[in-house]
Order: C-alpha cells, then structure tokens, then sequence
C-alpha cells in the first residue's frame, strides 16, 4: 500500500489524480491532499477520499475547512507554507503528485525531491524556474522524478526503460513535443487583440484550469514544456521540435538515429499518464476509454507560425540566454495572465509585456534558490510597474 500526498488536490490534475487513485485502494492511500483556498470543493474531496492530512494556503481556509469537517474523526487540518512542506516530505509517505499550479508549487515539490520521493511532476514550473538546482537535487537526494504532464510522460514512455539522461548514446537524436495550437490556431491575427477570457480558456480538447488554459492559447505553454523537456531529458533545445497536432492524440514522439519514431497514443485524457506514472514500470488501469483510430480517421501536423504564437520564441529565447532568465519569463508571464482574466490586459499584451520583462529585468547567472527567488520577485515588481504604466496611457 503506497501512500500518496497530492500537492494541489482541487486543480484538474488532482481531480484526475483522485479518480484513479480511487479505482485502486488496494494500492494506494492518501496520506494529505493540499488545496488554495476552495473550501467548499477541499471538504467534498475530503469527506468522499478521508486523507489523513488536509492542508490550506492560509489559517482561515484552514478552520473554515475544519469546521466543516469537524465530528468526521478522520482528517486533521493545517495550514501554510511549513504544512505544505511538511506532507511533502514526511516519512510515512511514497508518492507525492506535485500539482499545485505556477511558481508556488516550487518549495513544497523541492522538499519532496529533497525527501527522496517519487514525484510525479506536474508543475512544470518547477523545472522552469531552477531547472539546474532541481535537476541536481534530484540527484544528490535519489529522488524518482517521473514527468506527469501528457507531452513529456509521452517521452518517458517512448525512451529507453527509465533513461533520462546521455540519450544521445542511447540513439535518441531529436525530442517532438506535439501541440493543438489551443481554441485560436486558426483565428485570423487580425481578430487577436478582441480575444475574451472566456474565449481563451474555452480549450477545444483538454479540460485545464484557467491560467493552463490561457497558457495553451498563448502557447506559452508549450514554451515552459520545451524547457521542462530540456531539464528532465538533458537535450539542448535545437534537438526539441514542437509541431501543431490538432486532435491531440499523439502526445508526444521520439526520434532515433535509425530512422524510427516512437510516438506514444491515447484520448487526451490525464487520467492516463497519472496511471503511468503512479504505477510505473507497472501498469494500472486509469478509467480512460481504449483509443480506436478508425474512429479518429487521421492525424494531422502543421508547422508551428510564432508570429501567431511568439511566446514560442520567448521561451526558447530565455533557454538559451540561460541563468535566471527563464525565472523571469514564467514570472512575468504569470502576472499577464492573472492580468488578463481579470481583463486589465489584452491577449495580445501578454507577450508583448513578457518580451519587455526579459529586455529590462537583467537576469543572474547563479542558479541558486535564492537568486531565482530574488529574480521571480524582481520580474514580477517590473511587470506590475508596466502595468500601472499601461493603465495610465487609456
């Protein structure tokens, strides 16, 4: 019996995480399930799934929550940071999902790692932001780092069993990262700067969170995997290639330097890739339907256009300039987004207000956790400054 912390239990990846969980208690029990501030769904989740721990963001969330709770016997809510921290990294506990959204979940999934736990990664922004350290810690503490995101899951099934490093000897000569280029692949250019939240997070084919949405339309998303894909695989970004695939049923591929592409399949279901990574080098069954490609028919790819989408460029941009350069590029873009939801910013400004973010904000070349946090406060203080500025020219 495995015992399971899943760091952000109410976004869609832990919902995910749950259900599958759920279909094999003979195999795993949850040992803490942490949550923002969604009392409401944090108590429907605890009193159907009985963690031993519930954590919240803040004390508030925390006794709103155990009032909730109370007279159930089963589950003891905390709060805070150290909590997080704490459910990551105790003793008792074998799995940690790491599904908390955005720059926060990078303390609490380092803490899993320096535990030396299995993580299932999810938080890619975790590996955007100090790539190298978490890499190393990885490393230096046995950690088992399994990708969860579907695109690099898909790689982890299509290399060698358990490679992620010196692929090149291994034959592995180039890493595709497929995309469905979000709900505005075919939107003219012209009709951009009219974009609407709604219309952004309105994902033609994956069920996401809002920021993951807006991320996925921008495509930034697929930025911040191509330098996740870097970290986790050791490739150097000229090798990574990011093709539009509309129906999102190849995931990802492998190249090889015999001519084969492994390409690994399915629904763009995360029910799928959690089971993997779960059970791995097991497999489970996940609730996902069987893939049947008559039904699909064909499968379609088309070059990426990064006049449509130049996030892509900033990415590889800020990968290649190195340092905490791509610290800056998740901080400003998570300010423009937030930004945009709450429609203080046009879609379009988005890029644009990342671009000015690492023009100005002059990144460390240090990877320490100190100075990438410096530098995440850095870009986020400029990024806000930019915005005051904007609001002040309407």
């Amino acid at each position: 019996m495995k015992q399971v912390t899943i760091l952000g239990a109410t976004g869609s990846i832990g919902s995910s995480a749950l259900d599958v969980i759920a279909r094999h208690p003979d195999r795993y029990a949850l040992h803490a399930l942490t949550a923002n501030t969604n009392v409401k769904q944090m108590a429907k989740i605890c009193q159907i799934h009985r963690p031993r721990y519930a954590v919240m963001s803040d004390q508030q969330s925390a006794e709103q929550l155990d009032r909730i709770l109370s007279g159930s016997g089963t589950t003891e809510t905390i709060s805070g940071a150290a909590a997080l921290d704490q459910v990551a990294s105790d003793t008792e506990v074998d799995v940690v999902m790491a599904a908390i959204v955005g720059s926060i979940g990078l303390m609490p999934t380092l803490a899993a790692v320096r535990a030396g736990k299995r993580v299932l990664l999810a938080n890619k922004e975790s590996l955007v932001m100090a790539g190298s350290l978490f890499m190393s810690e990885v490393a230096n503490h046995g950690a088992e780092l399994i990708p969860v995101d579907s695109e690099h899951n898909a790689i982890f099934q299509c290399l060698p069993m358990g490679a992620s490093a010196g692929l090149a000897e291994k034959g592995v000569t180039k890493i595709i990262l497929t995309g469905s280029g979000g709900p505005f692949r075919d939107l003219p250019l012209k009709d951009f700067e009219q974009i609407s939240p709604q219309q952004a997070i309105a994902h033609p084919n994956w069920d996401m969170g809002p920021k993951i949405s807006v991320d996925s339309a921008t495509m930034m998303n697929k930025g911040l995997e191509l330098i996740e894909a870097c970290w986790l695989f050791g490739m150097d970004e000229v090798n990574v290639e990011i093709v539009l695939h509309k129906q999102s049923i190849i995931h990802s591929m492998v190249a090889y330097n015999d001519g084969s592409v492994l390409a690994q399949m399915g629904k763009p279901d995360m029910r799928t890739p959690i089971a993997n990574a779960l059970a791995w080098p097991r497999r489970i069954t996940s609730g996902v339907e069987p893939l049947d490609l008559l039904r699909v028919g064909q499968l379609d790819f088309e070059i990426v256009d990064e006049n449509r989408f130049p996030c892509l460029r900033l990415a590889r941009e800020a990968f290649r300039q190195g340092g905490t350069s791509m610290a800056i590029l998740n901080a400003a873009n998570e300010v423009a987004v937030e930004s945009f939801l709450n429609r203080q910013i046009k879609f379009t400004e988005i890029a644009n207000l990342v671009e000015a973010t690492l023009l100005h904000v002059v990144p460390n070349s240090s990877d320490s956790l100190e100075v990438v946090l410096e530098d995440d406060v850095r870009a986020r203080k400029y990024m806000n400054q930019q915005l005051v500025q904007s609001n002040l020219r309407r």
